[in-house]
């Protein structure tokens, strides 16, 4: 049986452990790419394969969160969740001892399996506890995890990378995802299941061309942020002349400002709608991307960062409102494949923005993940006129 909504305290509880599981999840996501400075120069590595460690465990991820999300259907979310993150945190301690790409590629993609489980199958538990009318502002609340990890886990990722290796990063992840799973164990009640969806269910995801559309704006505007966000910290570097410290000052200005973006969606979504502000949120990225060739310093590339980071987080937490608000029957499915789309497009700007770059240089990687982008938005802008003509069900798109 599915789970009815909580007790305010119940709910209050969830909604910060959440948050931190997923600050967790989103610090070891980007683990790689703000320590990517000294991956390259410890293992004796080119840009392209730097660039797997991005996009293979987000090829596994995409792949395996909706076929895992099926698989865990009936279990107990308190359980699930508390065991994803201490899975995380173990692959993240283990990867931390090895010695050479071969050994680290295979264990950092089993670590990341769970961030498969636990980014959908938290939104869909705090879906399931919150009243209706809180759903879509309970869960954008808990994805200001991953801006908090933006706006610490980077800065610190690329710091402690710099200055200590990578392995301490790697380590921080472990010790994150530790006490997040304890947190998560104290705070979720028990018995929070989200309804099992029947193959019926599925199949009405997988055939409605709505939902397939906002689905896939995931995946083209994560990919067109990936095409450039996973090669920063080397791209500072070797295109400003960007020491240690500006480098982490530089991820700590875009996780701050993100954290601004994601706020600022928390409180409008349920106001302007979440297909407007998806679009406001792609809108912006694309500035970014279309001002880059500006930013020929530090300071000037502060100013640039401003409009993709507002839209950065934000973006994704209004699609994951916006799918549960389209099909709330339908959620844990739309949660976990949004959750695969978003890695799908990790994977797939991870590695157009090396091919880019190995090709032209890193001056023109931007022009791809502008791409990637105004596709995005044209998808986007289909989908919600296709979602008003045949809707799946109750709720504000």
């Amino acid at each position: 049986m599915p789970s009815t909504p909580s007790s305010a305290r119940q709910l209050a509880q969830a909604r910060w452990a959440l948050l931190y599981g997923n600050f967790a999840i989103g610090c070891g996501v980007m683990v790689a790419a703000g320590a990517m400075n000294d991956l390259l120069r410890d293992l004796h590595i080119s840009l392209a394969q730097g660039g797997q460690l991005i996009s293979w465990p987000a090829v596994v991820i995409a792949v395996c969160a909706p076929l895992l999300a099926a698989l865990v259907s009936g279990a107990d979310r308190r359980r699930l969740l508390t065991w994803s993150l201490l899975w995380f945190g173990l692959g993240h301690a283990v990867s931390a001892l090895v010695t050479d790409f071969d050994q680290l590629l295979p264990l950092r993609t089993l670590a990341v399996l769970g961030a498969a489980v636990f980014t959908p199958q938290a939104a869909a538990a705090i879906g399931v506890m919150a009243p209706p009318e809180q759903r879509g502002r309970a869960i954008t609340f808990i994805f200001l995890g991953w801006s908090l990890s933006s706006v610490l886990g980077m800065p610190i990722n690329a710091w402690l990378s710099d200055t200590q290796g990578w392995r301490a990063a790697f380590g921080l992840v472990a010790l994150l995802s530790v006490l997040g799973a304890a947190w998560v164990w104290r705070a979720m009640p028990d018995g929070v299941r989200p309804a099992a969806l029947s193959r019926a269910s599925w199949a009405q995801v997988f055939t409605h061309p709505a939902l397939l559309a906002i689905l896939l704006v995931t995946a083209l505007s994560s990919a067109g942020q990936f095409t450039l966000f996973g090669y920063l910290a080397p791209y500072y570097r070797q295109a400003l002349s960007a020491d240690a410290l500006q480098i982490s000052m530089l991820f700590l200005w875009f996780g701050a400002v993100s954290v601004l973006g994601n706020v600022l969606m928390v409180q409008r979504i349920d106001r302007v709608g979440a297909s407007r502000a998806v679009l406001v949120a792609l809108a912006a990225m694309a500035m970014s991307l279309l001002l880059w060739p500006l930013a020929g310093t530090v300071a000037t590339m502060a100013l640039v960062l401003v409009p993709w980071a507002l839209g950065c987080f934000a973006a994704n937490s209004a699609q994951q409102a916006r799918l549960s608000l389209a099909a709330p029957a339908l959620t844990p499915a739309l949660i976990a494949l949004n959750t695969s789309g978003m890695y799908l497009g990790q994977a797939l700007g991870a590695a157009s923005g090396g091919a880019v770059e190995v090709r032209f240089g890193f001056a023109q990687v931007h022009w791809a993940g502008l791409a990637w982008l105004l596709l995005a938005m044209v998808v986007s802008v289909w989908g919600a006129g296709r979602l008003l003509r045949q809707p799946v069900g109750p709720g504000h798109v």
